[in-house]
C-alpha cells in the first residue's frame, strides 16, 4: 500500500474518489526520475536496491496463495520514490487534495473526495539520551520511542557479511532500520515542523497560445506534463489525462484568492536513502556526523547517542536558507528571484546540541528550545522558519521528568519514559473548577448534578491508570473542548504552540462553555456506560483481532485494559484511543509501538517491547504474546550478540523456506 500511494496508483484499487490524492503525489514525485536514479546509481547502491526488490519477488514466487491488490512485480526503483525513507514524509506546506480537486479535476466530472476524518491524536514520538556524567555504568543510554501507527514499526535485528549489524525498527516496505543502532551509536527520529516546503504566489499570463510566468521582469515558459490518472469504476480500469503546469519553483498546485500557487519541496531524493543507510553503519561520533552533513533528512529530528559516551540532538537537516525579511509562514512573491532558496544550512547552523552539562536531551516533537532544560538552544539565535515547533504536553512533562535528580540505569530510563503524569490538566482542570466554584449556586440544578464529579477531579493528582474515573472524565471533556483550542491563533506567525493555545483557550473561553462541555461529558458518560464514574480501564482497551491493516474493533470480543492515553494530554507513553462505529468503549490503534532503551559500552545492553506481538500472523503464537507485557511496561533483553541468538532460537532458516 505504501508504494501504490507513492506511484499515485491508490484510484486503481480505490476509485475515483482517490484521484485528487494520486495526483498531488504525481505532481511532487516524478518516477520518471526515480528510474533515472537508479540508473545513474553507483554499484553498491544498485545492489542494494537489486536485492531488496528481489527478496520481495522472491517472497511471491514462492507464496502463490499471497495476492497482491496492485503491484504484482516490485522495481527496485520504487525505493526512491522518498527522500528519506519515512515513507509518509510527504510536504505540501499548506496546500491540500482538494484544492488540486479544484484546480485540475473539477471539469473532469470528477466526484468528491470523501472525508476523511482527521487524526484526533497526534502520533508523535519521544527520544531521551543520557550522558555517562548520569548514568549508573558511566555509559551513554538512548530511549527510543517512536508513536506511530500500531504494528507499522516491526522489530529487526540484520546482520551482513558485508558489515552490517544494525538493530531496530522498520517500516513496511523500508530497505535500512529508521530507529535504532549498531555497536558503536544509536539514534531516535522525532517528526518535526521544520519549514521544508515553500508556496510561491505566480504572475501567470497567456501570449500567442504559449502559457507563461513572470520571474525578475521577464516572461519565463510554463512547462507543461501530461499526467494520465487511472481509475477503478465499477469492475473497470479508466483514465484521465490532466495537463499539469510547473513554474521555476515547481508544480502549480492551487488557485487560491485568484492567485497560482506553485510549491518548492523536497519530497523525493536519492541522496535521502543514502543518507539513511549510511547512518546505519556510522561507527563514531565524528562518522555520523559526517553523514548528517548529506542534509537530505527532510522530516526529522535527530536524538543520538553512542560509546564513545556522547549524546547529542539536531532539529531537522534539510534546511533551506532563506530571506528573513519574507514571512516565510505564509506563501511568498514567486516573481521575484529575492525569494529563491541560497542553499542549505550546513548542520553547524541548524539548531542542535552537543554533551549539555546537564546530562539529558529529550524532543517529544515539541520546541528544541526546551530539549535540555536551561542549557537548551536560544530561540532568538535562529530564524523562525528553522524551528517552528511550540511546546506541547508531552514535552513539558518530559522535562519536569528529566530535571528530578537521578542517576539512570536502563530500568530507570524505561521508568521515565513510562510516567503517566497528564501535564495538560495541571492547566485546563483548575480553570474548569474554578469556572464550576465561582458560576454555580448550591442550590442549582446543575450545580448538584456536577457536584461529585468535579469534587472528584479536584483531588486528583493528574496520574493516570487503569483504575482511574477521574483520568476517564477529564480526557472526555478535554476532548470535547479539543477543537476550540486546536482552532485558537496564538502571537507566533507558526502557531504551532499547543500549550500556548490551551492557555489562550482558556482565558477567552466563557465559565458556562466549560461547564457545559463538562455536563455533556458527564451525561454521555451515564448513557453510554450506565455511570459517569467508571473506571479508565474499561473504556480504554487494547485488542488486536486479525493482521489486516484497517484495524476493526468488537465490544465483544477479547481485548485487555490500558492505564495508558493520547499524547495530547501529556502522555509520555503515548496510547491513542477513540470509540469507532458500533463499539462502546474505546480502542488504541496509535502510540507507542517499538520502544527501546539501549546502553552503550563495550558490549551492547538493550531492552525493547512491542505492541501486541512481531508476527502479523494470526495463527503464531508472536502475534499477541507482548499484549501483557505493553499493557505493564515488562521489557524483554535484546539478543544483540549471536551466540545468544543461537542459544535462544526456535527455528533456522533459509530465505524460500517456510516459517512454521
Amino acid at each position: 500500500m505504501n508504494y501504490i500511494e507513492k506511484l499515485g496508483r491508490m484510484a486503481e484499487i480505490k476509485g475515483e474518489g482517490e484521484l485528487a490524492n494520486d495526483l498531488l503525489i504525481r505532481l511532487i514525485i516524478d518516477s520518471t526520475e526515480a528510474k533515472a536514479d537508479y540508473a545513474a546509481a553507483e554499484p553498491w547502491l544498485k545492489k542494494l536496491l537489486d536485492a531488496h526488490s528481489d527478496g520481495i519477488n522472491y517472497y511471491l514466487y514462492k507464496h502463490p496463495k499471497v495476492k497482491p491488490l496492485l503491484l504484482k512485480r516490485f522495481q527496485p526503483w520504487f525505493h526512491l520514490l522518498w527522500t528519506d525513507g519515512s515513507i509518509g514524509a510527504i510536504n505540501t506546506s499548506d496546500i491540500n487534495a482538494n484544492e488540486i480537486k479544484e484546480l485540475y479535476l473539477d471539469n473532469m466530472g470528477i466526484g468528491a473526495i470523501p472525508k476523511k476524518s482527521e487524526e484526533a491524536y497526534p502520533t508523535g514520538s519521544n527520544g531521551f539520551a543520557f550522558a555517562p556524567s548520569i548514568t549508573e555504568s558511566k555509559n551513554a543510554i538512548l530511549y527510543i520511542n517512536p508513536h506511530v501507527t500500531f504494528y507499522f514499526r516491526p522489530e529487526v535485528h540484520m546482520v551482513s557479511e558485508e558489515g552490517l549489524n544494525v538493530y531496530g525498527a522498520v517500516t513496511w516496505g523500508q530497505l535500512f532500520v529508521y530507529q535504532g543502532f549498531n555497536e558503536h551509536c544509536g539514534w531516535m527520529h522525532t517528526s518535526n515542523y521544520t519549514d521544508i516546503a515553500d508556496t510561491y504566489i505566480e504572475k501567470i499570463g497567456e501570449k500567442d497560445k504559449k502559457w507563461f510566468f513572470e520571474y525578475d521582469q521577464q516572461q519565463k515558459p510554463i512547462t507543461q506534463k501530461k499526467i494520465e490518472l487511472r481509475y477503478l469504476k465499477g469492475n473497470k480500469i479508466e483514465s484521465k489525462t490532466v495537463n499539469a503546469f510547473y513554474t521555476g519553483h515547481g508544480p502549480v498546485m492551487a488557485k487560491r484568492n485568484g492567485q497560482y500557487l506553485s510549491m518548492k519541496a523536497n519530497n523525493r531524493s536519492m541522496k535521502g536513502l543514502i543518507q539513511s543507510w549510511k547512518r546505519t553503519k556510522a561507527k563514531s561520533f565524528a562518522e555520523y556526523k559526517e553523514v548528517m552533513g548529506f542534509l537530505a533528512n527532510t522530516s526529522n529530528n535527530t536524538v543520538y547517542a553512542d560509546a564513545e559516551g556522547n549524546i547529542a540532538y539536531w532539529h531537522g537537516n534539510f534546511l533551506p536558507i532563506r530571506d528573513i525579511a519574507y514571512d516565510w509562514s505564509k506563501p511568498v512573491d514567486g516573481s521575484t528571484s529575492k525569494t529563491e532558496w541560497k542553499g542549505l544550512h550546513p548542520i553547524e547552523e541548524s539548531v542542535h546540541l552537543y554533551n549539555p552539562a546537564n546530562g539529558w536531551i529529550q524532543n517529544c516533537n515539541s520546541t528544541p528550545f526546551t530539549a535540555a532544560g536551561n542549557n537548551s538552544p536560544k530561540k532568538e539565535k535562529y530564524p523562525s522558519y528553522m524551528a517552528p515547533d511550540g511546546e506541547n504536553f508531552r514535552g513539558v512533562n518530559a522535562v519536569r521528568v528529566l530535571s528530578k535528580p537521578n542517576t539512570y540505569n536502563l530500568d530507570k530510563v524505561i521508568a521515565a519514559g513510562y510516567d503517566k503524569y497528564l501535564s495538560a490538566f495541571e492547566l485546563m482542570l483548575p480553570a474548569l473548577i474554578q469556572a464550576f466554584e465561582k458560576n454555580t449556586k448550591s442550590t442549582d440544578a446543575l450545580h448538584i448534578e456536577l457536584l461529585e464529579p468535579i469534587l472528584l477531579l479536584k483531588n486528583w493528582d493528574y496520574y493516570i491508570n487503569e483504575q482511574s474515573a477521574a483520568a476517564t472524565l477529564a480526557i472526555e471533556w478535554a476532548e470535547r473542548i479539543s477543537p476550540s483550542i486546536s482552532s485558537k491563533k496564538t502571537a507566533d506567525v507558526y502557531n504551532m504552540d499547543r500549550v500556548e493555545k490551551t492557555k489562550l483557550y482558556l482565558l477567552t473561553a466563557t465559565p458556562n462553555e466549560l461547564i457545559q462541555a463538562f455536563a455533556l461529558t458527564v451525561r454521555d458518560l451515564q448513557k453510554k456506560h450506565g455511570s459517569w464514574k467508571i473506571p479508565w480501564g474499561e473504556v480504554n482497551r487494547y485488542q488486536r483481532l486479525s493482521s489486516d491493516i484497517d484495524l476493526r474493533f468488537d465490544d465483544t470480543k477479547p481485548s485487555i485494559p490500558i492505564g495508558f492515553a493520547s499524547a495530547t494530554w501529556g502522555m509520555l507513553p503515548s496510547f491513542g484511543s477513540e470509540s469507532y462505529r458500533g463499539t462502546k468503549k474505546r480502542y488504541g490503534s496509535n502510540g507507542n509501538s517499538f520502544i527501546c532503551a539501549v546502553e552503550f559500552g563495550k558490549t551492547i545492553k538493550a531492552k525493547t517491547l512491542l505492541a501486541g506481538g512481531e508476527s502479523g500472523a494470526m495463527d503464531s503464537k508472536h502475534f499477541g504474546d507482548q499484549a501483557e507485557m505493553y499493557r505493564k511496561g515488562q521489557f524483554k533483553d535484546v539478543l544483540f550478540y549471536k551466540e545468544d541468538v543461537k542459544k535462544n532460537a526456535e527455528q533456522t532458516y533459509h530465505p524460500g523456506e517456510e516459517i512454521k
